[in-house]
């Protein structure tokens, strides 16, 4: 029999590997069209809840065989995890042969699931925003703050960043990686609704709450803005995402599944998942009035778009330690 062994890539490793933010969204938006026309296998992601409250621990697999991608994310969300200096998104990532089903890699998943899901966050923008959208409002500012910059950034002309956070070092480290990164200016507001109001795109980016702070009020978005919940509903009032035209999410099934266990218990009807948008089975924005939102829950299938090019490429630079199985 012959010997097999399993990459391992810690964060560093996979952070070195270069695969940037452009490439990502391609492999995301590729993933998402073969959903659209049903080629994917992922099952809605099963969860425990460590400490109760916001704490989660998802098991995320999902099968894409155009991208010869099978494989499974064990990822964790601990929204405490700030006031002990610890990350409030953490995991691994194992990706296998779909051909044999033997493990090829073991991964570290915070960098891949913070790029990724900004990456899902820009397809569905392309689909839902104006293409000359240029005034950005991001509201948390910590890694998904920064990476759903960089993405949106790669498609749309962004000039500037409204930023509201209710953590002053966050904001202040937020304002200075976007300016040494990106080069885009950022004006630091005191208000959730500075962030919101006058803003082409936006982006509500804390942590994953089952009761919403219902922060964002009616009459702040603008008539022809998109926003991307990454935190859920979490910074929405219902009156708030019931003025949009059109309510979007990445599955409906999970959103169906997350609405059974406590969450989105006061949210518009879904028009369309990211699946059916990319692959044109559902239109997307049809007026330049019309208001948008993206509700992203977060896929396996965003990680598994992903991970067999990380792999590929951390085997060909010579990246990461061989480990016996």
């Amino acid at each position: 029999m012959p010997e097999h062994k399993i990459l391992y890539l810690s964060q560093k490793d996979v952070i070195s590997v270069g695969l940037g933010m452009a490439e990502i969204i391609q492999l995301v938006e590729t993933a998402f069209n073969e959903k659209g026309h049903g080629r994917v296998e992922m099952p809605p992601k099963p969860g425990i809840h460590p400490g109760g409250g916001d704490n989660f621990i998802h098991a995320m697999p999902a099968y894409i065989p155009a991208l010869d991608s099978a494989g499974i994310k064990w990822v964790s969300g601990f929204p405490g995890n700030a006031e002990k200096g610890l990350p409030y998104i953490t995991g691994l990532l194992i990706l296998n042969d779909p051909y044999t089903g033997i493990p090829l890699a073991v991964m570290d998943c915070e960098w891949i699931t913070g790029m990724r899901t900004a990456a899902a966050s820009a397809v569905a923008a392309k689909k839902l925003a104006r293409p000359n959208s240029a005034r950005l409002g991001v509201l948390g500012c910590g890694v998904q703050g920064f990476t759903h910059t960089e993405a949106l950034n790669v498609l749309f002309p962004v000039a500037e960043v409204m930023a509201f956070d209710v953590v002053p070092e966050a904001l202040k480290a937020y304002r200075q990686k976007i300016h040494n990164r990106l080069g885009i200016k950022v004006t630091t507001v005191k208000t959730p609704q500075e962030a919101v109001s006058g803003c082409d795109l936006v982006v509500t980016a804390g942590p994953i709450l089952k009761v919403p702070h219902k922060t964002i009020q009616a009459g702040w978005l603008d008539a022809g803005a998109f926003a991307s919940l990454v935190d859920f509903d979490s910074y929405w009032a219902p009156a708030a995402m019931k003025e949009v035209d059109k309510f979007c999410t990445d599955d409906l099934k999970q959103f169906e599944y997350y609405r059974s266990v406590g969450y989105f218990q006061d949210v518009p009807s879904v028009h369309a998942d990211l699946g059916e948008l990319v692959a044109g089975t559902k239109p997307g924005r049809e007026s330049a009035e019309e208001r948008t939102i993206a509700c992203n829950l977060g896929l396996a299938l965003d990680d598994m778009a992903v991970a067999p090019t990380l792999y590929q490429r951390a085997v060909e630079m010579g990246i990461g330690t061989w480990l016996p199985r």
